[in-house]
Formats: structure tokens, sequence, C-alpha cells
């Protein structure tokens, strides 16, 4: 049974840094991302990581602020999101995001693009 399950979330002020972490099971996955959701909007791409040629992956709202990472070993867990320097723009759901397949370019950031999901963590960023 696949399972993708995070934490970290919680409620920080503005400024502050949260990780969040996402530990998947019961599959092989060659690709992880971050999305994000607030109620009544499209998820949105935050991060991903796989292990194919160019790196990371960051939307621009992030860049610089935001780091993915994975361990080395063959399960790649825990998948992290270290988050800097929040803002209250980065209140949302964040969900935890894995597939198979190495998806590259367009396909990373897209959210129809990955099979699994976790159940997301609630992160609110306060003034």
């Amino acid at each position: 049974q696949v399972q993708l399950v995070e934490s970290g979330g919680g409620l920080v002020q503005a400024g502050d840094s949260l990780t969040l972490s996402c530990v998947a099971s019961g599959h092989t996955f060659n690709t992880f991302g971050w999305f994000r959701q607030a109620p009544g909007k499209d998820r949105e791409f935050v991060a991903a990581i796989n292990w194919s040629s160019g790196g990371p992956t960051y939307s621009e709202s992030v860049k610089g602020r935001f780091t993915i990472s994975a361990d080395d070993d063959d399960d790649k867990n825990p998948i992290t999101l270290q988050m800097n320097g929040l803002k209250l723009e980065d209140t949302d759901d964040y969900y935890c995001a894995a597939d198979s397949a190495q998806l590259r370019g367009r396909l990373r950031v897209d959210a129809e693009a990955y099979r699994y999901w976790g159940q997301g963590t609630q992160v609110t960023v306060s003034s």
C-alpha cells in the first residue's frame, strides 16, 4: 500500500522558518514534489526533486527561500522542504507528491503528472 505522510506544519510568524517532512512507502518513487493549495484554489507547484539531470526545481515565488531535499539512501526518505523567510502568502495546505517516473521539464511542475499524494499538512504564517 502506497503511503505518503507529511508532517511539520504549524503556525509561525512572518520571517520564521519551518521544515516539512514527507515519508513515502509502498512503492519505488523517482520524483518527489511539494505542492500547496488554498481553499477554493488550484494546487500550486512549490518544489520538486528527482535524480535526473538538472537538480531541484522551484517555483519563482519560493526560489531562494525554500529547499527541497531527500536522503541519498535507496528509499530517499524523508523528503524535506526547508522553508525560510516565510511570508503571509505562504499560508496554505502543503502536499507531498510522488511518482515512479523521472518527471522532466513541465511535468515536474504539473500536479496531474504525480500519481501519489499525501493528505497534506497546514502551514499558517501570521504577521
